[in-house]
């Protein structure tokens, strides 16, 4: 999936065939928050898509509210504890901390 980048900010990219038009919506944001964007080239996309993320920014700076970044780079999971045992023991035996071992072995699956 082709996506846009701009501020920390994801956003992706589509297409409406029978309107001849791009659009799109800020990416990874909390349910509360929709940012959306359109253009009839990529180029206009690309710049209403950092024209939204400019404008969230700064309504929030203006009414003193924290913005979220799409992926802020941190997530909750549920496991089995188990599991969660398992993980820390291999985390433990390879010296280093459970977080930095589950982003090897993620970063290993995905990249």
């Amino acid at each position: 999936m082709e996506t846009l980048k701009y501020k920390g900010f994801i956003g992706s990219i589509e297409a409406e065939v029978e309107d001849n038009t791009l659009y799109g919506k800020v990416l990874g944001l909390d349910k509360q928050t929709l940012i959306t964007y359109e253009g009839q080239t990529l180029s206009e996309l690309k710049q209403d898509f950092e024209n939204a993320v400019d404008d969230y920014i700064q309504h929030c700076k203006e009414n003193n509210l924290p913005f979220h970044k799409s992926y802020s780079g941190s997530f909750n999971i549920r496991i089995p504890s188990e599991l969660h045992a398992k993980i820390a023991m291999s985390a433990q035996e390879a010296g280093v901390s459970l977080n930095s071992y589950i982003q090897r072995v993620l970063a290993s699956v995905v990249l």
